[in-house]
């Protein structure tokens, strides 16, 4: 695949990013860190140390199960079926993500009830990208009044995921870890599941826009309450 005119295919973190390149298609580099994005038609863009920035490995993506997908055609990404939920579920999708980590920080939420929809954009502060994404649950969490219809509540974060979904044990982040269980005991039928980010699902990519417009102070809360 061809490189985009200041943008070069790379890897973070297992993930594949673009990289921004001068006309020599050497990284741009400040303070030893880089410019990095996800999608090249995302607004936000993360400064990232030069040395987590690395070529792409097929053999390491393949290890890691991370799918190759063409990078601007989000028709194959697998969308969660959310037909075979039980009957009037509502559906949540959370995200979190901060400048820097830690750094100023924001949250992104969508809550789907049948034909009703609510989205909640928060800037936190300054935090780590980990507790936007706990924060982001939590917030949810508490917007969802009902307790007795079933929940799903999807997070691309696999720490999260770990922690609330898999019986990790939290070696930071105690406090609010404990506070997001104690939430989910108020649920009669709740289910924390694990989506895959930056894949091109509807509701996780809005998500993540409104958690990073947060950080820009950009968009509100909108829509009808879940």
């Amino acid at each position: 695949m061809k490189n985009q005119a200041g943008w070069k295919r790379m890897m973070f973190k297992g993930q594949k990013v673009w990289l921004h390149v001068d006309d020599d298609q050497r990284p741009v580099v400040r303070h030893n860190k880089v410019l990095i994005k996800y999608q090249l038609d995302q607004d936000y863009e993360y400064w990232v140390h030069e040395g987590a920035v690395e070529p792409i490995d097929p053999a390491r993506l393949k290890k890691k199960g991370l799918r190759k997908k063409p990078d601007h055609d989000s028709s194959l990404a697998r969308e969660p079926e959310h037909d075979s939920f039980p009957a009037k579920t509502i559906v949540a999708y959370t995200d979190g993500a901060s400048s820097g980590n830690p750094g100023p920080a924001g949250i992104g939420i969508v809550l789907r009830f049948g034909s009703h929809e609510k989205e909640i954009s928060k800037h936190i502060g300054i935090a780590t990208n980990n507790i936007a994404e706990l924060t982001a649950i939590k917030t949810a969490l508490k917007a969802i009044r009902p307790t007795q219809i079933p929940v799903r509540l999807y997070t691309d974060s696999q720490y999260c995921y770990g922690l609330l979904s898999l019986g990790w044990k939290p070696k930071r982040n105690e406090q609010l870890v404990a506070a997001i269980k104690k939430l989910t005991g108020r649920f009669r039928d709740l289910k924390i599941l694990k989506v895959e980010g930056h894949a091109g699902i509807e509701l996780n990519e809005r998500a993540d826009r409104l958690a990073r417009d947060a950080i820009t102070g950009r968009v509100g809360s909108k829509g009808q309450s879940a």
